[in-house]
């Protein structure tokens, strides 16, 4: 006997119960199995968030996504893993101690490093994880027992192997090069955490008189405050206004220094005035120049943007307070020409807003090429693919134009480069384990470089490291790799790419598990990436705090419950286009719960009612393979042959990512199919009155109740909190398994699958729906039953009663002619409402008219397709073939209503 329900759905009654229960009996643990077949494992890594980060609208989307995969492939009998972790985000985190101590009026610089990492690791455990906190109350099926953070010990070890192995194969190199400098944070960030913002600033246009007296060059630059460090002014060698100032000196503005003219052609004659000032320490072109010039290089401003220059007036001052004093003194000395309002990109900081300035710092490189050209083979040879497939070729266009990747952050929260510096030899060593002594000389005064590692690093290794990487385990035999990654296009190239670099780099050494050498094909970090959409507001804007329409997933969940917002992610989530999250289509998706709920409640009672009529269902035998017998009632046929193809359907969308697909399938079928027509008919069939066929009546509830239960398992992975309370419910706290996600995704059977049964209930449907409209036109009374004619040539003749029921039809009368008025057309029957009230003649001309005119407009509209050459050429087969199909169904049915029409004359 099922349990009762409450009668009203709350499903913050529920969720947090579920949620606790999924990761108490830690259901979703998987571990590798000798006896699984490498084809029956699946394997996803979550996207690891910031350990700083709180769940925002594109999360949960992400999420719901991966939670559906996972769920869908564990019910189909996958070993199936889902890794959790966080990522230790070193600049965001460091950012956010660094707030707390100075809201202590502290500096980290007054705790030391030591101390300072200690309070960062303390901050962490109080406050870091509060996203995945998030998703166990949303009730993403990971396996808890695997959850990572990229600073734990194991992980700390993979990222240490990682660099030494890279500087050993000589593709880590250390030298000073031009970085991308965050004045706020003081370190070096990659290209990628730069963000080009369109500004309006100044260009500014100044005169460098030569040092001979003979006259000047005007130079255009947007940072006159670099100009200290300039140490010459380029011109193209081919460019005729300055082929005699070539190698001429110049004296530069404010300092005396003298700087020489040189002949290059990065200058382009046509931009400005054609001379360029040249500043090798503050500027990645400037420096190329440099370096093919072998000119000297000045760094003028230190780690947080200010002039260092301690013989300059402009000491000390802030880069843009040097500004405005230099150009002063440019005006006052006669040497600015010119300012106007120029517009520009400006590189910001993600991390903190700071305006980036071009610095030339000591850093550490990997050198990229090798380990991008297998990357790129990986998905050129179809080793990896990617959904939407355009994300393939932005993927390309990037890996072919990389650049060195700068790894070393001047942070002090992240992982350590493990290399020492010698302070007797000058050396360095790079170890994998802490040094004693110097590896070149033996001295002991060695001290550990100051530089972490870039988080992507650590990042980039996760699909091998989380198994296990640089062992040679079991885990890393069954799980790598991974089966499919789902992201958004944000982190493409962050960590989407690293890791296949890496992954593709690194794995190529580790052999298969019966020892054979590992080729490309095995080597990749996942098979398939799918990029997610972005989640904007209802009117189509990106989000952010700035316009404050930041939707709180919390808040909506909250208030409509975390399934009926997952099914709103889910229904909108179609490949390549983004999502207008709307609250009154969650609202419909809270409707969707309920209309569940009421169909269990309903169904329930009548296993009760049953009871107490001596009818009993097995309860074990629901999930049976029995098909209901061919001469069970069409109803019953109908719904199961549904349920088969549904389910197929939605398999072969989730294979395919069309997560919308598959949501609108569940959808129309549980509210369509199963609670508006099939509950409805049914009752038909439930009849607990003595006398009553009790065989027929419980064949009928054994149907209802295994499509629902095997209803509630298909709905499952997207709606997992309400189908594990009813699926429970259904078993009176007695299921088969602990959860429903542990059961079987419902197998589609073909001997269950019956185009015919469909398509005759389909007409039984239109027929109903028709009479219905008419009834409704005529304005019969809702509770009064009329006689109808009906002219068909299917069989109908078991289906009537459910007419009767379904339309309020006292009697279905045979027809070959029909006159008059009420009567509705289809190329399937013609049907006509016997009722005796005065029909209105002008209303029914004016309706046929309107249908005879859409039919018109139909039937000229495939004509025309029909006889398009072009369009036949182009058009596949069973387009052309249905609109063939349906050509030949208008000419039906524009004779009948010409017809009609004939008869209200």
């Amino acid at each position: 006997m099922p349990q009762e329900l409450q009668k009203a759905y709350e499903p913050g009654a529920i969720e947090d119960r579920w949620a606790e229960y999924w990761v108490a009996e830690r259901l979703f643990d998987a571990q590798p199995s000798e006896s699984a077949p490498k084809t029956s494992v699946f394997t996803q890594l979550l996207p690891p968030p910031n350990v700083t980060g709180r769940l925002h609208m594109g999360h949960m989307l992400n999420q719901t996504e991966m939670d559906i995969i996972a769920r869908w492939h564990r019910m189909c009998g996958d070993l199936t893993v889902w890794v959790p972790g966080t990522d230790h985000a070193g600049i965001a985190t460091q950012m956010m101690v660094e707030k707390q101590l100075a809201a202590e009026g502290k500096k980290r610089q007054d705790l030391g490093r030591e101390c300072f990492t200690e309070r960062v690791w303390q901050w962490k455990q109080h406050y870091g994880g509060a996203i995945l906190e998030q998703m166990k109350r949303l009730g993403a099926s990971v396996d808890w027992s695997r959850e990572y953070f990229t600073m734990d010990e194991n992980l700390s070890v993979a990222v240490k192997e990682a660099f030494v192995r890279l500087y050993e194969q000589g593709l880590i190199y250390r030298g000073k090069y031009i970085v991308n400098w965050d004045p706020v944070q003081q370190t070096a960030v990659s290209d990628l955490e730069v963000t080009h913002e369109e500004r309006t600033g100044k260009i500014y246009h100044l005169r460098y008189p030569l040092a001979d007296g003979s006259g000047s060059i005007v130079i255009a630059t947007t940072r006159p405050e670099t100009m200290l460090g300039d140490v010459a002014v380029a011109v193209n060698p081919k460019d005729e206004r300055y082929l005699a100032l070539q190698g001429k000196m110049l004296t530069l503005p404010l300092t005396g220094r003298e700087i020489p003219i040189v002949a290059d052609d990065w200058a382009n004659p046509e931009f400005g005035t054609g001379a360029v000032k040249v500043t090798p320490a503050h500027d990645p072109n400037d420096f190329e120049i440099g370096q093919r010039h072998n000119l000297p290089q000045l760094t003028i401003m230190d780690e947080q943007a200010r002039i260092d220059l301690p013989e300059s007036p402009y000491h000390g001052l802030d880069r843009y307070a040097a500004r405005e004093r230099i150009v002063e003194d440019l005006r006052a000395a006669d040497l600015l020409v010119d300012i106007k309002d120029h517009a520009m990109a400006v590189g910001t900081s993600q991390r903190t807003g700071a305006v980036i300035e071009p610095r030339l710092s000591t850093q550490w490189f990997i050198k990229i090429q090798p380990l991008a050209d297998k990357a790129i083979a990986a998905v050129e040879e179809g080793h990896i693919r990617f959904t939407p497939e355009q994300y393939s070729k932005t993927y390309f266009e990037w890996m072919r134009n990389i650049h060195d990747w700068c790894i070393s952050r001047q942070l002090w929260w992240g992982h350590r480069i493990p290399a020492w510096h010698c302070g007797a030899c000058g050396q360095m060593t790079v170890a994998r384990e802490t040094p004693s002594a110097c590896g070149q000389c033996g001295s002991e005064q060695i001290t550990q470089e100051t530089d972490v590692l870039d988080t992507w690093f650590s990042s980039g290794l996760l699909p091998c490291s989380v198994f296990g990487w640089p062992e040679h385990t079991r885990d890393l035999d069954t799980f790598y790799p991974t089966n499919l990654l789902i992201t958004g296009f944000d982190i493409l190239f962050f960590w989407v790419a690293r890791m296949i670099m890496l992954g593709c780099h690194f794995m190529l050494d580790v052999p298969m598990a019966d020892g054979s050498p590992r080729t490309l094909k095995d080597a990749v970090p996942f098979r398939e990436v799918y990029i997610h959409a972005l989640v904007r507001d209802a009117d189509r804007q990106k989000m952010s705090k700035t316009k404050g329409n930041v939707i709180d997933p919390i808040e909506i969940v909250t208030k409509y419950g975390t399934d009926a917002v997952r099914f709103t992610l889910t229904a909108m989530a179609s490949p390549g286009t983004d999502i207008a999250f709307s609250e009154s289509r969650t609202e419909g998706y809270r409707a969707f719960a309920n209309k569940i709920w009421n169909a269990a409640r309903f169904i329930f009672m009548n296993v009760d009612r049953a009871a107490e009529a001596g009818i009993r269902v097995d309860m074990a035998s629901l999930t049976s393979s029995e098909l209901p017998h061919v001469d069970a009632p069409i109803e019953a046929r109908w719904i199961v042959s549904r349920l088969n193809n549904v389910a197929a359907e939605i398999g072969l969308a989730l294979k395919e990512y069309r997560f919308h697909e598959a949501a609108n399938l569940i959808y129309q079928f549980f509210w369509g199919d199963f609670c508006d027509w099939y509950l409805e008919i049914v009752k038909l069939r439930l009849d607990f009155s003595e006398g009553a066929d009790k065989d027929a009546t419980k064949a009928a509830l054994t149907t209802l109740l295994s499509t629902f239960e095997a209803a509630l398992r298909m709905l499952s992975t997207f709606m997992p909190f309400i189908t594990e309370e009813l699926w429970h419910a259904l078993y009176d706290g007695q299921p088969p398994a602990k959860s429903i996600a542990l059961t079987r995704y419902p197998q589609p059977k073909d001997a269950a699958r019956s185009t015919d049964v469909e398509a005759t209930m389909s007409t039984l449907q239109e027929l109903i729906v028709n009479i219905r409209a008419t009834r409704k036109e005529l304005e019969v009374p809702e509770k009064e039953a009329v006689a109808v004619r009906l002219r068909t040539a299917v069989a109908l003749t078991e289906a009537l009663p459910i007419v009767q029921r379904l339309a309020k039809v006292s009697e279905v009368q045979p027809a070959t002619n029909l006159e008059g008025a009420g009567i509705r057309s289809t190329p399937a029957f013609d049907v006509q409402v016997v009722y005796e009230r005065q029909i209105d003649v002008a209303a029914e001309t004016a309706r046929l008219n309107k249908e005879l005119a859409q039919f018109e407009k139909e039937q000229a509209n495939a004509t025309r397709q029909l006889g398009n050459e072009s369009f036949l050429a182009k058009a596949p087969a069973n387009v052309i073939e249905g609109i063939r199909r349906r050509s030949a169904e208008l000419d039906i049915l524009l004779e009948k209503t010409r017809t009609a029409l004939n008869q209200l004359v």
